[in-house]
Parts: C-alpha cells; structure tokens; sequence
C-alpha cells in the first residue's frame, strides 16, 4: 500500500517537481498571460510526455495540472463550460502517469490556487473564493487523489479559504504561500506566521512556491521552520530573483534592450535562468534545515529536477543518462584521446 505523504516526510525528504503552466508555454502549448492550461484537453498526451519526464527524472509527486484551470481563468477566456472536463480529465492523465510506473509508489496530489477575485472589502469575492475551491477539492477527491496543494497565494485569508476547503473533504493538506517584494502576505503577516496560522487551522504542511528564486526563497525558511512544528514545504522558481527584485513578476534583464515593455516576466526571463547545479545546492540546503518536501516551480524542467534527485542522494530513472565528461572528446580522460586533447584544449 503507497504510503501517504506524512508518512513519507516523516522517514524522508519528498521531490515535487511542478511548473507545468511555463514548461507548456515554452514548448508551444499554452498562452502567456491567461495560462489557462487547455493543454490537458487540446494535447493530453504532451502533458502525459512531461509528467513521465518528470517521473523519470526524479519527483515523488505527480501533480495534477489543474493549476489555474479554475472558473475565473475560464470566464476571461469564455470557456466556463469546459472547467469540469479540464479538471478532470488534467486529473486522470497525472493518475495515469503514476500508473505507468508502479515499482516508484508515486503519489498523485490536486491543486487549487490563487483565484485573483479576493478581496479582503468584498464578502461576496469570499463566497466565490469558497464555491471555486470546493469544487476543485470535490473532482480532485473524487478522482482518489492522495493530497491536495493550494499554493501561489499571497493573501493569508484567502489561503484559510482554500484549506478549510481541503479539510473540509478530509483531505491532507499543503498550503503554499507565495510572497512577494516586502517579505510578507498582503494583510502582512511575516512567512513565519502565516503558515502559524494555517498549521493551527490544520495544515498538515505549510511552506512557500513560486515567484522567488531559490535564494530569495531561502532567506524566509528559517522562520517558517522555527515557527512550526509540522513539516515544511519549499518550491522556488529556477530564477535567480534578487533582493531588489525578490519576486520574478517585474525583474528585468539588463543584458537586452528589445524585451516589449521591458519586462522579463513571463517570456523573456532566459538570461535570468539557475543551472540545474543551483537547484541541487537549495535542495541540500533544505536538507540542513529540516524542510522535506523540496521542489521546484515555475520555469522546471527535468534536468533541473534529475540534479536535485542527485543531492538528496538518489539515482533516478534518468540517471542512466547522467552527465559524464569524461568521454567527452575534448574534455574527456580517455587514453585514445588524451594526448590530441592536451593539445587541442588551447584552441578552443
């Protein structure tokens, strides 16, 4: 029987590979901007290719790609009447990815996330907040997922919205805040007590997603973990975001001038890219303050999420193909061609 998730943070740290809505723009199947992911009906079997990558390379988790497929995203498209099979069918296809691999004993988590009609002077936003997470916690209960993520929000009100929904459904419950420039939620509650707040209301894991990168991200951590005693949860964005932008929505790239409207968020954000070497050193640094679910968002691709494996000590799937320089031509220590080497390395 696959163990639940507590069970595994309690013996372990647990991979979570996300950052589907970015991964299917850049591959030509999403649009920026709405980032509605329609891919899961339009393209279900490019999203089955990119949960196998990720599988491959090493994530415990297959997430569900519901993530802003909710009723507000598809109103501004007009598409509302496709918001159940979406789900459901983005539902299905993570399930199905697991089920392909059946020696790894994945789980499979559903995700609601920030709704962007809350609004602390608006009861009646309150009330659709509640409706839409309700409903995305119901299909992804019903669909037997093993735990439900609401992340990307950054107002700690509407995030006690989105867990009493999950608790609710007697679901066990990740709550991820994203935070931005200012280093607090929008009420401005501290990391720290934000997730106090939801560990108190029962979150089985609080932590922060999304919108800094991993260094950004890691100067919250210690307070979270010292605030709390249930596990952590921490998943950057592969961006090397900085202390007067900590947040990637308005950093810039000083190095082009042909950005339109010189912002590199969300397409032009290349030259602002962590290598995968990075993201293993936020994994181990996780480890050394005992947060155990680690991951990745928005911007992950699978060799980020293999070298990650590798630090905590795994060797994926997708290690059979790890890096080895040493049969590289010109970088290489093969007898054959290290004499032609030595002298063609000041070449190039």
């Amino acid at each position: 029987m696959t163990k639940d998730l507590i069970t595994r943070l309690n013996e372990g740290p647990v991979l979570f590979a996300e950052g589907y809505l970015f991964a299917m723009e850049r591959r030509g199947y999403l649009s920026a901007g709405a980032f509605v992911p329609e891919v899961v009906l339009e393209h279900p079997e490019v999203v089955s290719q990119l949960h196998r990558e990720f599988i491959r390379a090493g994530t415990d988790i297959v997430q569900a790609f519901t993530y802003y497929g909710h009723r507000e995203k598809l109103r501004l498209i007009g598409k509302e009447d496709l918001l159940e099979p979406l789900q459901k069918n983005a539902l299905q296809i993570a399930k199905d990815a697991r089920d392909e691999f059946k020696d790894l004993d994945l789980l499979v988590c559903g995700d609601v996330a920030n709704t962007n009609i809350y609004n602390p002077d608006d009861k009646k936003s309150h009330i659709e907040c509640q409706k839409m997470y309700e409903e995305q916690v119901g299909w992804a209960k019903e669909a037997g997922v093993d735990f439900i993520v609401a992340e990307t929000i950054n107002w700690t009100e509407e995030m006690k919205i989105a867990l009493k929904a999950i608790k609710d459904a007697g679901m066990i419950a990740v709550t991820n805040f994203s935070i931005k420039k200012g280093d607090k939620t929008r009420e401005g509650h501290t990391p720290g007590d934000a997730c106090k707040i939801m560990e108190d209301l029962g979150a089985d894991v609080v932590g922060l997603n999304c919108y800094r990168g991993p260094a950004m991200t890691m100067k919250l951590l210690p307070e979270i973990r010292k605030k709390v005693s249930c596990h952590v949860a921490a998943l950057p964005v592969p961006y090397r975001t900085t202390e007067e932008q900590p947040g990637f929505l308005n950093q810039k790239d000083p190095g082009c001038d042909c950005i339109p409207g010189g912002n590199a968020f969300p397409v032009a954000l290349d030259n602002l890219y962590c290598n995968r070497f990075e993201m293993a050193e936020f994994a181990k640094d996780c480890l050394k303050q005992n947060i155990n679910l680690i991951g990745i968002c928005c911007g992950a691709e699978p060799h980020h999420v293999r070298e990650m494996s590798v630090a905590l000590g795994r060797k994926p799937i997708a290690y059979k193909y790890y890096p080895d320089m040493s049969r590289h031509w010109l970088h290489g220590k093969d007898k054959s061609f290290l004499e032609l080497n030595t002298k063609m390395k000041d070449k190039y």
